[in-house]
């Protein structure tokens, strides 16, 4: 195991942002994770594990423990009426979906183009244009961070939920994914659920006339072309990719709370969710006066995307200036129309 001390976190990050950890180390393989979490065990660190670090704000006071980068890598296909592929944690996620992409693998293919690694997105359940990973995920191998005895989780038992899962419930911090195994179709074309979509794949020819080899190919392709819109795809040139892409969830609501909102804001948009009405977090930062390019008030090293109102951007500043806008606009949001957002990426503290 190959430990580093006060290692800058900002270069892991896609915001670019965060102080330094204390200690530092990258485990390729199950056997490097049990050999970190039961050194930071025997030292009493506080212990954090990183993937692609899309999702993620350290502190300008960085991490006092260890941190522990998963970069186990692999990637198994496997052919058949039902495909699966097998990856682990460390592999980049937009790798796997191009990979099952030019096979012309259908359940993935809206999900091109999202920052991070395989390990982060059973934890989230990641999610857009109406797929999520709970709609293709067969199981999930972990390590119990405690007993260090690995385990696995089906789908079922992963609890999964609107951008939510046991991982970051009942079960928050302990466990770490080594492992995900997916399950797609073959010889099905995508079924496309978001207008915006919609649009998008009709402006490319559509699939009617297409294989659906290449129908999954055309979703990718306008897929990549909406998030590249909206700055959502990592570009070293395009500053507004500071970011972690969307920073508040879309709240869902119940459908007694959605209705007394609508009859105040009848203008309001919204979609059908499990549980209730889910109204889009981007329309209610822009109508509380946050809009697109907004700078803050004393946050000046942090603003809104200049192309999407719910990305939060490292403008050269500080953890503390993106956290002061994040409160800024979760006030704003909170003050106009009663919803308190829930931030999507993970704030690092001390004590994690």
């Amino acid at each position: 195991m190959e430990l580093r001390e006060d290692v800058p976190l900002a270069p892991y990050t896609t915001f670019g942002l965060g102080g330094k950890a204390r200690y530092f180390v990258e485990c390729g393989s199950e056997d490097e994770v049990r050999a970190a979490l039961a050194y930071a065990a025997e030292r009493r660190l506080p212990a954090y594990v990183l993937g692609g670090g899309s999702n993620v704000v350290f502190l300008d006071s960085g991490f006092p423990g260890l941190i522990l980068r998963l970069t186990i890598g692999g990637i198994e296909l496997r052919d058949g009426p039902s495909p699966e592929v097998c990856a682990g944690a460390g592999v980049d996620w937009d790798t796997l979906v191009q990979n099952v992409v030019q096979r012309g693998w259908t359940g993935v293919e809206c999900l091109s183009g999202i920052p991070g690694t395989v390990g982060g997105t059973p934890i989230q359940n990641v999610g857009a244009y109406g797929q999520e990973i709970a709609d293709s995920l067969v199981s999930v191998e972990c390590l119990d961070r405690t007993t260090l005895e690995r385990r696995t989780f089906t789908a079922r038992e992963c609890a999964f939920g609107y951008r939510d899962s046991r991982f970051k419930r009942a079960d928050r911090g302990r466990y770490v994914v080594l492992e995900v195994t997916l399950r797609l179709a073959r010889d099905q074309k995508p079924r496309i659920h978001y207008p915006e979509l919609q649009r998008a794949v009709a402006g490319l020819g559509g699939l009617d006339t297409v294989t659906p080899t290449e129908a999954v190919g055309l979703v990718r392709q306008a897929v990549l072309a909406l998030r590249r819109s909206k700055s959502m795809v990592l570009d070293p040139a395009d500053p507004n990719t500071r970011s972690a892409g969307s920073f508040f969830t879309n709240p869902v609501l119940s459908a007694a709370a959605f209705a007394d909102l609508a009859q105040r804001w009848k203008e309001i948009p919204s979609f059908p969710a499990d549980g209730g009405v889910k109204v889009p977090a981007a329309w209610l930062v822009e109508h509380a006066g946050f809009p697109k390019g907004y700078r803050g008030r004393g946050a000046g090293g942090a603003g809104i995307s200049t192309r999407h109102a719910l990305a939060l951007v490292n403008r050269g500043g500080t953890s503390a200036d993106l956290l002061t806008l994040a409160e800024e606009v979760r006030a704003g949001v909170e003050k106009q129309f009663g919803i308190r957002l829930a931030y999507e990426p993970e704030v690092v503290r001390p004590e994690t």
